[in-house]
C-alpha cells in the first residue's frame, strides 16, 4: 500500500485536497486499496483553511512511516512562511520518503526546506518571479503546469494539483488506470507537465464587453477567415475604432491576437491529437504547414513536428510563447492572403 500524507498548515487553501479524490478514484478503479491517505500538520489537530473550514490532522511528531508527501499551499506564500517544524520535518522526509510534492504555493515550503536547491520547479505564475528572487538556486520555470526533477514534485496554480495526482497515480499504476480515473472525475484531458499555464484569452483579457465578444467570436471561428471589419461588427463600431480599442485595451493588433489564439490551438490539439499537421492548419486558419511553421518558429521557438515529437515522449516544452509586442509592424495573414484578413 503507498500511503500519503498531506501536510498542510494554517490559512491553506482547500483546493489543495481536491487532489485526494484523483488517489480515492484510483482506489476505485483498480478495485484494491492501493492508496491510504491522510491529513498532517505540525502538532495535529484542526487546522484551518483561508475560507474557514477545519480539517482535522494527525500530527508530524512521533514515526511517520508515508510513502509519498504532498505539501498544500496557502493564499500568499511570502507573508505566510511555513512552521519551522515543518521546515525541518521535509528535509528528514526527503531521505526517507520516496518522493515529495507540492501543490501551486506550497513549492515556497520545499524551497525554505531546501528541496528545490538546483532542481527544476514550478509555482503559480503570480509568484514565479518571487521565487526566484527569493531563491536564486532553484531553476523555476513559470510555463509548466507541473515539474518533475527527480523525487520532487511541484505544480502550478491549484487546478494543476490534480494534473500532478494523476500523473502520480500513471506513475504507480499505469496509464489506463490514469485514464480511467481522468474519465471517472470528467477531467477534459490528462495534461502532459509542459503545457502552459497561461490561456490567450486570459492573457489578452480585454476591458470591455464588446471586445471580448469578438475575441470569443474569433476563438470559435478561428478555421474560417476573419477580417476587422467582421470582428467589428461583432463589436458594435467601425473597423477604425476596433482596431484602436481592441489595441488599447489587450495590447496588441487584432492580427498579432489572432495569430496567437491560432497558435494557441494549434498547438493544443497537436500535443493532445493524432491529426496530420495538414488537417491542424487547416482547423486552425492557417494557409497551410508551411505558414503553420514560421508562425511556430516566430512564436514557440521548435517547429510543430518537435512540439508533437516532444509531447509524445513526455519531454517538457522548451520554448514558451513570446509575449505580444504591439508596437512591432505585423504583415496580416489568412488563407487568401489579403490585406484585410486575420
Amino acid at each position: 500500500m503507498c500511503r500519503i500524507g498531506f501536510l498542510i498548515s494554517e490559512g491553506f487553501q482547500i483546493m489543495d485536497l481536491a487532489t485526494q479524490s484523483v488517489f480515492e478514484w484510483a482506489n476505485i478503479v483498480a478495485d484494491e486499496p492501493f492508496y491510504a491517505l491522510e491529513n498532517f500538520s505540525a502538532v495535529g489537530g484542526e487546522v484551518r483553511s483561508s475560507l474557514g473550514l477545519t480539517v482535522s490532522t494527525r500530527s508530524l511528531h512521533g514515526h511517520v512511516d508515508v510513502d509519498t508527501w504532498i505539501v498544500g499551499g496557502v493564499i500568499d506564500p511570502l507573508s505566510s512562511p511555513p512552521p519551522d517544524t515543518i521546515v525541518a520535518f521535509l528535509g528528514e522526509a526527503n531521505i526517507s520518503s520516496r518522493r515529495i510534492g507540492a501543490i501551486c504555493t506550497g513549492g515556497f515550503v520545499l524551497a525554505e526546506a531546501g528541496l528545490l536547491t538546483q532542481r527544476r520547479a514550478t509555482t503559480h505564475w503570480a509568484y514565479r518571479r518571487a521565487m526566484q528572487e527569493r531563491f536564486p538556486d532553484i531553476h523555476v520555470e513559470e510555463d509548466q503546469i507541473y515539474i518533475v526533477d527527480g523525487p520532487i514534485w511541484t505544480s502550478a496554480g491549484m487546478t494543476a494539483g490534480l494534473d500532478l495526482a494523476l500523473a502520480m497515480v500513471e506513475k504507480d499504476l499505469g496509464v489506463e488506470t490514469a485514464r480511467a480515473v481522468a474519465h471517472r472525475l470528467v477531467m477534459p484531458q490528462r495534461r502532459a507537465g509542459g503545457q502552459s499555464q497561461h490561456s490567450e484569452m486570459l492573457n489578452l483579457a480585454p476591458k470591455s464587453d464588446r471586445i471580448q465578444d469578438a475575441l470569443n467570436y474569433a476563438r470559435q471561428n478561428l478555421r474560417r477567415s476573419l477580417t476587422v471589419e467582421e470582428l467589428a461588427e461583432i463589436a458594435h463600431l467601425s473597423p477604425r475604432q476596433f482596431s484602436r480599442v481592441f489595441t488599447l485595451e489587450t495590447g496588441a493588433s487584432p492580427a498579432k491576437a489572432i495569430e496567437r489564439l491560432r497558435l494557441e490551438v494549434a498547438r493544443l490539439m497537436i500535443e493532445q491529437s493524432r491529426h496530420p499537421l495538414e488537417v491542424i492548419a487547416r482547423e486552425t486558419g492557417f494557409r497551410d504547414c508551411e505558414h503553420m511553421r514560421d508562425v511556430f518558429m516566430r512564436g514557440v521557438g521548435i517547429p510543430p513536428q518537435t512540439v508533437r515529437r516532444d509531447a509524445r515522449m513526455g519531454v517538457r516544452g522548451t520554448s514558451r510563447i513570446q509575449p505580444v509586442d504591439a508596437t512591432r509592424p505585423h504583415r496580416i495573414a489568412s488563407s487568401n492572403d489579403s490585406s484585410r484578413c486575420l
